[in-house]
């Protein structure tokens, strides 16, 4: 079942990535006027720099995992198998 799930994760990586992109730069807008700042620019602040990015990861992470699970549950529903581990049950 890892085969048949492999290009779904695939596309669901893609999407959140790019819902994940566009999530970052509205909610940085609400802190910053300008674009968020990139690690090559030489003008930033470290402040403001590691704000940026500590925030960009954490929405990344988040909307990927959350991505990631939902494609997952699908999967299972349709197919009957759930595609990785099993873990606990939840409480």
């Amino acid at each position: 079942m890892k085969v048949l799930f492999t290009p779904i994760g695939m596309l669901a990586g893609l999407l959140a990535g790019f819902l994940a992109q566009k999530g970052f730069d509205r909610i940085w807008s609400a802190f910053d006027d300008q674009e968020a700042p990139e690690p090559e620019d030489r003008r930033v602040s470290y402040p403001k720099l590691a704000a940026a990015l500590a925030l960009e990861g954490a929405i990344f992470r988040l909307v990927k995992g959350m991505v990631d699970h939902g494609a997952r549950t699908g999967f299972a529903s349709l197919t009957g198998s759930w595609p990785g581990e099993e873990g606990e049950e939840p409480a």
